[in-house]
């Protein structure tokens, strides 16, 4: 079997509220103010899938939300979204590679966050056969293609595929190619999925 983990929420800890925390901070913006400014919307989807660099995207994004930041300061709040690794999924990716299995890691990332979480999170390269991430295809999830993309490289059919993913979205979309897709909604998600 293939088994594919997305990163953020299923194996490391995510939280976008400390990003803001930390713009607001620096620019001296309220909270609330930036949390209805922020959105995921083109310019974001665009450097995560490599064609915007990290100093457009921090540029396009202060503009959007209407603060002035270094791109130090932007870069210092954009890693403050990394938490924690969650032990317990690397345990079971480890278990599954010993087993035979092939595990990997389909992410929607960015060269800046991957500029901080494999050097702080040794732990999820170590753990897996290989890391697709959406800056270095061109493409994100829910893309149909990232997930072909992935399928024809582990020369696995989708049916042999198992998906743990926290955002709906991405779930519907690799269940529409005939994968098994498991949307993890908190930390019990993945363990209770082997135990059963």
């Amino acid at each position: 079997m293939l088994y594919i983990f997305d990163l953020g929420n299923v194996i490391v800890d995510i939280d976008f509220k400390r990003v803001l925390g930390v713009w607001s901070n620096l620019s001296g913006t309220p909270l609330a103010v930036l949390a209805e400014r922020f959105s995921m919307g083109e310019v974001f989807q665009r450097h995560e899938r490599g064609e915007v660099s990290d100093e457009e995207f921090a540029a396009r994004l202060c503009d959007e939300m209407g603060i002035a930041l270094s791109f130090e300061q932007f870069a210092a709040g954009w890693q403050a979204v990394f938490v924690a690794l969650r032990p317990e999924v690397i345990a079971i990716m480890q278990r599954l590679r010993n087993e035979g299995h092939r595990v990997v890691v389909l992410s929607n990332t960015n060269r800046l966050h991957c500029n901080y979480w494999p050097q702080h999170y040794p732990e999820v390269a170590a753990a897996a056969d290989h890391l697709y991430l959406s800056q270095d295809l061109g493409l994100r999830k829910p893309e149909p293609a990232i997930y072909q993309r992935v399928l024809e490289a582990e020369n696995t059919p989708a049916e042999q595929a198992v998906f743990f993913d926290d955002h709906p979205d991405n779930i519907a979309a690799a269940r529409a190619l005939g994968m098994t897709a498991v949307w993890v909604t908190d930390r019990d998600t993945v363990p209770a999925y082997f135990a059963a």
